[in-house]
């Protein structure tokens, strides 16, 4: 398995994240938002200009910029 930022992931592809790297208030929004370790995450889609990008995670849409998206490791295969 090799661990990838979430901005570096394909469309289609599926990954569990493996760390959030973001402090403070960008941090706990983004836990706040279920994205927490050893969650199962899938880019569904991004934008025309590749920002946002569209996830799919515990059964629901979430769109996430791409400077949010830098503070999230997730393990790919």
């Amino acid at each position: 398995m090799k661990i990838i930022n979430l901005r570096q992931m394909n469309v289609d592809q599926t990954g569990i994240i493996n760390s959030i790297k973001a402090n403070g208030e960008l941090g706990q929004r983004i836990r706040d938002m279920g994205l927490i370790k050893g969650k199962e995450i899938k880019v569904q889609g991004r934008a025309p200009l590749n920002d946002p990008v569209s996830l799919r995670i515990m059964g629901f849409t979430l769109m996430l910029r791409n400077n949010e998206a830098d503070h999230i490791e997730v393990e790919v295969q």
